[in-house]
């Protein structure tokens, strides 16, 4: 049987205060990842959030080979140079350990009122910044004209410590966000996925990839799944349904949204519905804990302590 090259990690669960406390103890038990996600105004009015780069820049500080990832920035919300000049720096402070997981958002089109941007506009934004980014990270002194952004002759330095450049992890669920991560990616981390579904996006970013003719054999497949670690399937989804639904999904039956997408029950259930996305390719895994705050350390435990050895 072959041996994976499996490879996991988990979210900011503890809260922002607590980013130094919980990226040491993920270390100690054993994780590859700390992750954190941003949103600038998640709705009107505004829940709590906060800008992931500087939660990332704690998280590295507190540890010692913990690799750290955005998951994800709102790319367009940042102009390329801003955007080269500050995960360069964060590159080599934590002496190599960033990945760039990068998507457009939408969600929640008030935040880019909020920042005088167009919603419509922010695929198209993402593309030209993730182009242009890459070309400053190599040290390249850059003249770019496009619908969004101009420079002329602009280049960083240094540059990051990783070589060619830190792993961009393109994040999204449509077409548009697949031929973004063979474009400009080096990885493809989708949210809310079944497993059928992720098979088929990673063939079809292949497809992508090869028409382009660019090689990703060294492409990293990523998967950033919801957990509910309960004794019963119901109770997880009944408490998955709660966490989420106020925050990303909408309409329906949120019972039945979580059941499709989330990984719920036991540790025994949760290992049977996350190797089916082993099996459809994702090879770094990423946790996102949903439950009340109270109950994520035992989470943070049990993922380390039960479910991971379990596939290792």
């Amino acid at each position: 049987m072959e041996k994976l090259d499996l490879h996991f990690g988990a979210g900011i669960a503890l809260g922002a205060s607590e980013t130094s406390r919980q990226a040491r103890w993920m270390e100690e038990l054993g994780y590859e990842y700390f992750s954190s996600g941003e949103h600038f105004m998640r709705g009107d009015p505004p829940g709590q959030t906060h800008a992931t780069l500087p939660l990332l820049a704690v998280a590295a500080g507190a540890t010692d080979n913990l690799r750290v990832l955005s998951s994800i920035i709102l790319t367009p919300f940042y102009h390329p140079l801003m955007l080269a000049r500050t995960t360069a720096t964060l590159d080599i402070a934590s002496g190599g350990r960033l990945t760039l997981g990068v998507g457009v958002g939408g969600e929640f089109p008030v935040e880019f009122e909020a920042a005088g941007l167009k919603v419509n506009q922010r695929g198209r934004r993402t593309d030209e910044c993730l182009e242009v980014l890459r070309r400053l990270w190599s040290g390249e002194r850059v003249t770019f004209s496009g619908q969004h952004f101009e420079m002329t002759e602009a280049m960083i330095n240094p540059t990051p410590t990783q070589k060619p450049n830190p792993p961009v992890w393109v994040s999204g669920r449509r077409d548009a966000a697949m031929l973004r991560a063979a474009t400009y990616g080096d990885g493809w981390m989708p949210y809310f996925y079944d497993a059928p579904r992720y098979k088929n996006s990673v063939e079809k970013i292949k497809g992508f990839a090869a028409a382009a003719g660019r090689d990703i054999s060294g492409f990293q497949w990523a998967h950033f799944p919801y957990i509910a670690i309960y004794p019963t399937e119901q109770k997880a989804a009944e408490v998955a349904a709660e966490q989420l639904g106020g925050r990303y999904l909408y309409g329906g039956d949120f019972l039945n949204i979580v059941r499709k997408y989330c990984l719920l029950g036991t540790v025994k259930d949760c290992l049977r519905q996350l190797q089916e996305y082993i099996d459809a390719g994702a090879r770094h895994i990423v946790f996102s804990i949903c439950c009340p705050k109270e109950d994520r350390e035992r989470h943070l435990e049990v993922i380390a302590k039960e479910l991971i050895p379990s596939l290792k």
